[in-house]
């Protein structure tokens, strides 16, 4: 949910400031403004009205607000010039499905547009279907024992031990990824839609909000230093109800990275340190790398298509 103030005066640009817990000279700053400006809102109060110009910047100021610096905000303010609302690309009752084929829970991602990369580039995402979560051992067993797949070297016997069941598979290459989401009549994501998974469309930092909480994802130095279950930290799937989008395991994407051979990852992993999870964040491998923080989930655009298909 987003802060929205039905309309700024100085009073409320003191409110702001003082939440933000900053100077004037270091607010005016954030705005891009002259700080005699910012005084001058602020002793006028009530009275004064920043122009429409400087209003939009102070929109997006709140917009960005951490919970702590929100409530502040709306201590300072009267109850009835403030309003929430949320991202209005998400649906207030998420379209899921179970997948005809690896039997996987999909929800469906709208088409439109986010906020791309760390410069927030405005980028345009056909809809689809995404995987709510990471395509787990029991998951990947059911594709090896129906093709005959080469099994990850951490199994025993070709099989993933009982207490690693609902963890994400690791050690699989992209090769082995993409056979995966070949036999599931799916793909793996682009970068462009696992991006917008995470953030939404008004560029969130994290799959939750623009506060950085460590504790919301299975990272270094706040995970068990080991993979955990997919369905483990509910309090940081993103916008759409996806899981795990920050933190477990890095995750393999169609999209190629900077060099031949080479793909993009996203994610970060239980090996990582919090700031690598941002999901703007660029990352790539050669794609015969194997590692026990690296896994994947899977899309598709035609769960109709894949229905028929067996």
């Amino acid at each position: 949910m987003i802060t929205l103030l039905d309309k700024w005066t100085g009073a409320e640009v003191r409110a702001l400031r003082l939440a933000r817990r900053m100077s004037l000279v270091e607010f005016a700053a954030h705005l891009g403004v002259d700080d005699r400006l910012v005084s001058k809102w602020e002793a006028g109060g009530a009275k004064v009205r920043p122009r429409p110009v400087n209003q939009a910047a102070l929109d997006t100021s709140l917009s960005r607000l951490t919970n702590d610096e929100r409530l502040r905000f709306t201590e300072r303010v009267s109850p009835d010039m403030v309003s929430e609302t949320r991202d209005t690309d998400v649906p207030m009752q998420p379209t899921t499905a179970r997948h005809p084929i690896d039997g996987k829970l999909m929800t469906w991602i709208p088409a439109g547009i986010y906020l791309s990369g760390l410069q927030e580039t405005v980028e345009w995402v056909d809809g689809f279907f995404l995987d709510i979560f990471p395509v787990t051992n029991s998951d990947y067993a059911r594709f090896v024992a129906a093709t005959a797949h080469r099994p990850p070297q951490h199994w025993i016997d070709g099989r993933p031990a009982p207490e690693i069941a609902d963890h994400p598979v690791v050690w699989v290459s992209h090769h082995d990824a993409a056979a995966y989401a070949r036999w599931a009549g799916k793909s793996l994501p682009s970068a462009t839609q696992w991006e917008k998974s995470a953030r939404g469309t008004r560029g969130n930092d994290w799959p939750w909000g623009n506060q950085p909480t460590p504790a919301k994802v299975n990272c270094r130095g706040t995970g068990p230093n080991t993979t955990t279950p997919v369905d483990r930290y509910k309090s940081g799937v993103s916008p759409y109800g996806v899981y795990d989008l920050c933190g477990n395991t890095w995750e393999w994407l169609a999209t190629e990275g900077q060099s031949p051979g080479r793909y993009q990852l996203k994610g970060s992993a239980f090996t990582s340190p919090f700031d690598r999870a941002l999901p703007a964040m660029f990352n790539d491998a050669d794609s015969t790398m194997l590692d026990d923080d690296t896994g994947f989930r899977c899309a598709t655009t035609d769960m109709a298509s894949a229905a028929g298909a067996r």
